[in-house]
Protein backbone atom coordinates (compact mmCIF):
# COMPACT_ATOMS: atom_id res chain seq x y z
CA UNK A 1 0.00 0.00 0.00
CA UNK A 2 1.36 3.67 -0.70
CA UNK A 3 2.93 5.65 1.75
CA UNK A 4 0.75 8.76 2.35
CA UNK A 5 1.54 12.37 3.99
CA UNK A 6 -0.82 11.46 7.24
CA UNK A 7 1.62 8.37 7.76
CA UNK A 8 5.01 10.27 7.78
CA UNK A 9 2.92 12.77 10.04
CA UNK A 10 2.35 9.64 12.35
CA UNK A 11 5.98 8.71 12.54
CA UNK A 12 7.46 11.84 12.97
CA UNK A 13 4.90 12.65 15.55
CA UNK A 14 4.00 15.77 13.54
CA UNK A 15 1.19 17.33 11.76
CA UNK A 16 0.01 16.35 7.91
CA UNK A 17 0.91 20.48 7.74
CA UNK A 18 4.04 20.24 8.63
CA UNK A 19 4.95 17.46 6.66
CA UNK A 20 3.97 19.07 3.84
CA UNK A 21 5.72 22.32 4.67
CA UNK A 22 9.04 20.26 4.69
CA UNK A 23 8.17 18.43 1.21
CA UNK A 24 7.19 22.04 -0.76
CA UNK A 25 10.10 24.12 1.18
CA UNK A 26 7.52 26.69 1.89
CA UNK A 27 6.49 28.26 5.83
CA UNK A 28 9.10 28.14 8.39
CA UNK A 29 9.36 23.92 10.39
CA UNK A 30 12.19 23.91 13.24
CA UNK A 31 15.61 22.34 11.98
CA UNK A 32 14.78 19.49 14.73
CA UNK A 33 11.40 18.76 13.24
CA UNK A 34 12.55 18.86 9.90
CA UNK A 35 15.04 16.07 10.35
CA UNK A 36 12.55 14.20 12.00
CA UNK A 37 9.92 14.39 9.08
CA UNK A 38 13.07 13.49 6.36
CA UNK A 39 14.01 10.64 8.41
CA UNK A 40 10.46 9.48 8.60
CA UNK A 41 10.78 9.55 4.68
CA UNK A 42 13.87 8.21 4.03
CA UNK A 43 12.72 5.36 6.43
CA UNK A 44 8.95 4.78 4.99
CA UNK A 45 10.97 4.87 1.71
CA UNK A 46 8.42 7.68 0.20
CA UNK A 47 7.92 9.46 -3.06
CA UNK A 48 6.18 12.81 -3.71
CA UNK A 49 3.69 12.61 -5.81
CA UNK A 50 3.94 15.13 -8.56
CA UNK A 51 0.85 15.81 -9.34
CA UNK A 52 -0.50 16.46 -5.72
CA UNK A 53 2.65 18.57 -5.31
CA UNK A 54 1.70 20.85 -8.54
CA UNK A 55 -1.44 21.01 -6.58
CA UNK A 56 -0.45 22.55 -3.76
CA UNK A 57 2.59 24.85 -5.35
CA UNK A 58 0.05 26.08 -8.18
CA UNK A 59 3.55 25.17 -10.09
CA UNK A 60 4.12 22.22 -11.98
CA UNK A 61 7.67 22.93 -13.52
CA UNK A 62 6.58 21.48 -16.66
CA UNK A 63 6.24 22.87 -20.18
CA UNK A 64 4.59 21.40 -23.23
CA UNK A 65 6.22 20.86 -26.58
CA UNK A 66 4.31 20.46 -30.23
CA UNK A 67 5.91 19.33 -33.11
CA UNK A 68 4.56 18.70 -36.44
CA UNK A 69 7.42 15.96 -37.92
CA UNK A 70 9.08 14.12 -34.83
CA UNK A 71 10.59 12.10 -37.01
CA UNK A 72 12.12 14.57 -38.92
CA UNK A 73 16.07 15.74 -37.95
CA UNK A 74 14.99 19.20 -38.10
CA UNK A 75 12.14 18.62 -35.27
CA UNK A 76 14.34 16.35 -33.24
CA UNK A 77 17.67 18.69 -32.81
CA UNK A 78 15.15 21.63 -32.06
CA UNK A 79 13.87 19.32 -29.11
CA UNK A 80 17.29 18.39 -28.55
CA UNK A 81 18.24 22.37 -27.67
CA UNK A 82 15.00 23.10 -25.98
CA UNK A 83 15.68 19.70 -23.61
CA UNK A 84 19.05 20.98 -22.64
CA UNK A 85 17.83 24.19 -21.61
CA UNK A 86 15.19 22.79 -19.85
CA UNK A 87 17.34 20.43 -18.13
CA UNK A 88 19.63 23.17 -16.56
CA UNK A 89 16.23 25.05 -14.85
CA UNK A 90 14.83 21.74 -13.13
CA UNK A 91 11.77 21.81 -16.20
CA UNK A 92 9.46 19.07 -17.28
CA UNK A 93 9.07 18.17 -20.77
CA UNK A 94 5.69 17.16 -22.26
CA UNK A 95 6.25 16.50 -26.44
CA UNK A 96 3.11 15.96 -28.52
CA UNK A 97 3.99 15.05 -32.26
CA UNK A 98 0.90 16.47 -34.70
CA UNK A 99 2.27 15.04 -38.07
CA UNK A 100 1.00 18.10 -39.52
CA UNK A 101 -2.66 17.21 -38.83
CA UNK A 102 -4.59 19.83 -38.03
CA UNK A 103 -6.53 17.97 -35.49
CA UNK A 104 -3.98 16.27 -33.70
CA UNK A 105 -2.91 20.00 -33.32
CA UNK A 106 -5.88 21.03 -31.57
CA UNK A 107 -6.13 17.73 -29.19
CA UNK A 108 -2.69 17.94 -28.27
CA UNK A 109 -3.08 21.88 -27.12
CA UNK A 110 -6.31 20.92 -25.18
CA UNK A 111 -4.26 17.84 -23.57
CA UNK A 112 -2.05 20.12 -22.21
CA UNK A 113 -4.09 22.19 -20.60
CA UNK A 114 -5.62 19.37 -19.04
CA UNK A 115 -2.14 18.18 -17.60
CA UNK A 116 -1.38 22.45 -16.05
CA UNK A 117 1.42 22.94 -18.14
CA UNK A 118 2.76 26.43 -17.57
CA UNK A 119 4.01 27.20 -21.45
CA UNK A 120 4.07 26.37 -24.83
CA UNK A 121 6.57 25.90 -27.32
CA UNK A 122 5.26 24.86 -30.44
CA UNK A 123 5.72 24.96 -34.15
CA UNK A 124 2.29 25.25 -35.91
CA UNK A 125 0.75 22.97 -38.15
CA UNK A 126 -1.99 25.61 -39.50
CA UNK A 127 -1.04 27.69 -41.90
CA UNK A 128 -0.40 31.67 -40.99
CA UNK A 129 -2.85 32.62 -43.49
CA UNK A 130 -6.08 30.29 -42.75
CA UNK A 131 -8.77 31.61 -40.06
CA UNK A 132 -9.50 29.03 -37.47
CA UNK A 133 -11.63 30.21 -34.79
CA UNK A 134 -11.27 26.77 -32.72
CA UNK A 135 -7.51 26.64 -33.19
CA UNK A 136 -7.28 30.23 -31.89
CA UNK A 137 -9.39 30.43 -29.38
CA UNK A 138 -7.74 27.07 -28.00
CA UNK A 139 -4.47 29.44 -27.73
CA UNK A 140 -5.81 32.09 -26.30
CA UNK A 141 -7.55 30.35 -23.92
CA UNK A 142 -4.56 28.89 -22.76
CA UNK A 143 -3.81 31.79 -20.48
CA UNK A 144 -0.11 31.36 -20.68
CA UNK A 145 3.09 31.93 -22.55
CA UNK A 146 3.72 30.54 -26.30
CA UNK A 147 6.48 30.93 -28.40
CA UNK A 148 6.43 29.75 -31.96
CA UNK A 149 9.59 28.24 -33.50
CA UNK A 150 9.77 28.40 -37.08
CA UNK A 151 6.49 28.99 -37.36
CA UNK A 152 4.00 31.96 -37.37
CA UNK A 153 0.03 32.64 -36.49
CA UNK A 154 -2.18 34.82 -37.90
CA UNK A 155 -4.06 37.74 -35.83
CA UNK A 156 -1.91 36.81 -33.27
CA UNK A 157 1.41 38.15 -31.25
CA UNK A 158 3.63 35.67 -30.09
CA UNK A 159 7.37 35.75 -29.30
CA UNK A 160 9.64 33.32 -31.25
CA UNK A 161 12.99 32.40 -32.87
CA UNK A 162 12.65 32.16 -36.50
CA UNK A 163 15.01 31.27 -39.95
CA UNK A 164 15.61 33.61 -42.48
CA UNK A 165 14.54 31.43 -45.06
CA UNK A 166 14.88 34.05 -48.05
CA UNK A 167 18.54 34.40 -47.18
CA UNK A 168 18.81 30.64 -46.90
CA UNK A 169 17.20 29.92 -50.66
CA UNK A 170 18.99 32.88 -52.01
CA UNK A 171 22.28 31.50 -50.91
CA UNK A 172 21.94 27.86 -52.16
CA UNK A 173 20.38 29.47 -55.54
CA UNK A 174 23.25 31.43 -55.83
CA UNK A 175 25.61 28.25 -55.60
CA UNK A 176 24.00 26.87 -58.24
CA UNK A 177 24.68 29.62 -60.52
CA UNK A 178 28.02 30.82 -59.33
CA UNK A 179 28.57 26.25 -60.31
CA UNK A 180 27.31 27.06 -63.77
CA UNK A 181 24.12 25.87 -63.82
CA UNK A 182 21.33 27.92 -65.98
CA UNK A 183 18.66 25.84 -65.86
CA UNK A 184 17.86 25.03 -62.17
CA UNK A 185 14.43 23.81 -61.10
CA UNK A 186 13.03 23.92 -57.44
CA UNK A 187 10.54 21.68 -55.29
CA UNK A 188 8.76 23.63 -52.88
CA UNK A 189 6.88 22.73 -49.70
CA UNK A 190 3.37 23.75 -48.75
CA UNK A 191 2.78 26.92 -50.47
CA UNK A 192 -0.04 28.23 -47.34
CA UNK A 193 3.07 28.01 -45.04
CA UNK A 194 5.64 31.26 -44.57
CA UNK A 195 8.97 29.37 -44.43
CA UNK A 196 8.01 28.07 -48.36
CA UNK A 197 7.08 31.00 -49.72
CA UNK A 198 9.76 33.08 -48.49
CA UNK A 199 12.42 29.96 -49.89
CA UNK A 200 10.72 30.42 -53.56
CA UNK A 201 11.11 34.50 -52.75
CA UNK A 202 14.82 33.35 -52.20
CA UNK A 203 15.02 31.23 -55.43
CA UNK A 204 13.30 33.76 -57.46
CA UNK A 205 15.51 36.68 -56.27
CA UNK A 206 18.97 34.60 -56.86
CA UNK A 207 17.96 34.07 -60.54
CA UNK A 208 16.55 37.61 -61.46
CA UNK A 209 19.82 39.23 -59.89
CA UNK A 210 22.05 36.93 -62.31
CA UNK A 211 19.90 37.74 -65.19
CA UNK A 212 17.89 34.38 -65.66
CA UNK A 213 14.58 33.67 -66.49
CA UNK A 214 12.21 32.47 -63.67
CA UNK A 215 10.73 29.50 -65.81
CA UNK A 216 7.30 28.27 -63.92
CA UNK A 217 8.06 24.74 -65.98
CA UNK A 218 10.83 24.39 -63.21
CA UNK A 219 8.87 25.14 -60.84
CA UNK A 220 7.02 22.21 -58.86
CA UNK A 221 5.00 22.87 -55.44
CA UNK A 222 5.23 19.70 -53.10
CA UNK A 223 4.35 19.22 -49.30
CA UNK A 224 7.24 18.66 -47.84
CA UNK A 225 6.74 14.78 -47.90
CA UNK A 226 9.65 12.62 -49.48
CA UNK A 227 6.83 10.34 -51.91
CA UNK A 228 5.56 13.59 -53.21
CA UNK A 229 9.68 14.16 -53.78
CA UNK A 230 10.18 11.27 -55.05
CA UNK A 231 7.26 11.72 -58.14
CA UNK A 232 7.86 15.32 -59.30
CA UNK A 233 11.69 14.79 -59.67
CA UNK A 234 10.60 11.33 -61.67
CA UNK A 235 8.62 14.18 -63.44
CA UNK A 236 11.46 16.60 -63.96
CA UNK A 237 14.12 13.31 -65.26
CA UNK A 238 11.33 13.11 -68.22
CA UNK A 239 11.04 16.56 -69.33
CA UNK A 240 12.62 17.50 -72.30
CA UNK A 241 14.38 20.43 -71.55
CA UNK A 242 15.39 18.74 -67.73
CA UNK A 243 17.03 20.97 -65.69
CA UNK A 244 20.45 20.42 -64.82
CA UNK A 245 20.25 21.46 -61.23
CA UNK A 246 17.02 21.24 -58.22
CA UNK A 247 16.73 22.99 -55.14
CA UNK A 248 14.99 20.93 -52.39
CA UNK A 249 13.08 22.94 -50.03
CA UNK A 250 13.14 20.08 -46.81
CA UNK A 251 15.53 17.05 -45.56
CA UNK A 252 12.43 14.68 -45.94
CA UNK A 253 12.36 15.51 -50.21
CA UNK A 254 15.47 15.42 -50.58
CA UNK A 255 15.15 11.65 -49.28
CA UNK A 256 12.67 11.35 -52.21
CA UNK A 257 14.70 12.81 -55.40
CA UNK A 258 17.57 10.24 -54.10
CA UNK A 259 15.04 7.68 -54.44
CA UNK A 260 14.19 8.72 -58.08
CA UNK A 261 18.12 9.62 -58.75
CA UNK A 262 18.62 5.96 -57.64
CA UNK A 263 15.78 3.97 -59.77
CA UNK A 264 17.08 6.39 -62.63
CA UNK A 265 20.73 5.71 -62.02
CA UNK A 266 21.05 9.61 -62.07
CA UNK A 267 24.66 10.31 -60.89
CA UNK A 268 25.35 13.13 -58.25
CA UNK A 269 26.29 15.54 -59.39
CA UNK A 270 27.86 14.13 -63.02
CA UNK A 271 24.07 13.73 -64.03
CA UNK A 272 22.40 16.33 -62.34
CA UNK A 273 23.19 18.90 -59.17
CA UNK A 274 21.26 19.31 -55.87
CA UNK A 275 20.92 21.29 -53.55
CA UNK A 276 18.54 20.62 -49.84
CA UNK A 277 17.00 22.81 -47.12
CA UNK A 278 18.55 21.17 -43.53
CA UNK A 279 20.55 18.61 -43.40
CA UNK A 280 20.39 14.44 -43.08
CA UNK A 281 23.17 12.82 -41.46
CA UNK A 282 22.41 9.66 -42.80
CA UNK A 283 23.37 10.56 -45.94
CA UNK A 284 26.65 11.49 -44.91
CA UNK A 285 26.93 8.04 -43.24
CA UNK A 286 26.32 6.08 -46.52
CA UNK A 287 28.66 8.27 -47.82
CA UNK A 288 26.39 10.60 -50.17
CA UNK A 289 27.85 14.51 -49.99
CA UNK A 290 24.83 16.27 -50.33
CA UNK A 291 24.85 20.21 -50.05
CA UNK A 292 22.32 21.52 -48.12
CA UNK A 293 21.33 24.80 -46.08
CA UNK A 294 21.93 24.61 -42.61
CA UNK A 295 19.37 26.31 -40.10
CA UNK A 296 20.72 26.82 -36.67
CA UNK A 297 18.02 24.11 -35.24
CA UNK A 298 19.89 23.07 -31.65
CA UNK A 299 20.24 26.77 -30.85
CA UNK A 300 16.77 27.62 -32.36
CA UNK A 301 15.50 25.23 -29.35
CA UNK A 302 17.79 26.39 -27.06
CA UNK A 303 16.94 30.61 -27.57
CA UNK A 304 13.04 29.72 -27.92
CA UNK A 305 13.23 27.59 -24.21
CA UNK A 306 15.35 30.72 -22.43
CA UNK A 307 12.50 33.18 -23.99
CA UNK A 308 9.77 30.65 -22.57
CA UNK A 309 11.72 30.63 -19.28
CA UNK A 310 12.01 34.76 -19.58
CA UNK A 311 8.48 34.84 -20.12
CA UNK A 312 7.64 32.54 -17.22
CA UNK A 313 9.88 34.23 -14.36
CA UNK A 314 8.42 37.72 -15.64
CA UNK A 315 4.57 36.33 -15.21
CA UNK A 316 2.18 38.44 -16.41
CA UNK A 317 4.34 41.43 -16.57
CA UNK A 318 6.13 40.60 -19.95
CA UNK A 319 4.56 42.32 -22.74
CA UNK A 320 6.92 43.30 -24.88
CA UNK A 321 7.50 40.16 -27.91
CA UNK A 322 10.81 38.70 -28.54
CA UNK A 323 11.53 37.85 -32.17
CA UNK A 324 14.67 36.58 -33.46
CA UNK A 325 15.96 35.50 -36.63
CA UNK A 326 18.91 32.96 -36.83
CA UNK A 327 21.16 33.35 -39.89
CA UNK A 328 21.27 29.70 -42.12
CA UNK A 329 24.53 28.81 -42.97
CA UNK A 330 25.00 26.83 -46.76
CA UNK A 331 27.55 23.71 -46.18
CA UNK A 332 28.90 22.92 -49.85
CA UNK A 333 30.28 19.41 -50.36
CA UNK A 334 30.31 18.97 -53.73
CA UNK A 335 26.58 17.83 -55.31
CA UNK A 336 25.81 21.39 -56.40
CA UNK A 337 28.43 21.31 -58.87
CA UNK A 338 28.42 21.20 -63.17
CA UNK A 339 29.86 18.47 -64.76
CA UNK A 340 30.44 19.60 -68.17
CA UNK A 341 29.86 16.20 -70.61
Amino acid sequence: MAVTIKDIAKAAGVSRATVSRVLNDSGYVREETRQKVLKAIKELNYTPSAIARSLSTSRTNTIGVIVPEINNPFFGEIIKGISQVADEHNLNIILCNTDDNKEKELKALKLLKQQRIEGIIITPTYPEDEFNREYLSSLENLGIPIVLLDGHVEYFNFSGVFIDHIKGAYDAATALIEAGHRKIAIITGYMNSRPARERLIGYKKALEINNIPVEEKYIFYGDYTHETAYNITKEILNMKDRPTAIFVMSNMMILGCMKAFYEENIRVPEDMAIIGFDKIDVLNIIGMNISFVNGPTIEMGKMGMKILIESLNNGKDVKELKRIILMPKLVLKGSEKLVKK
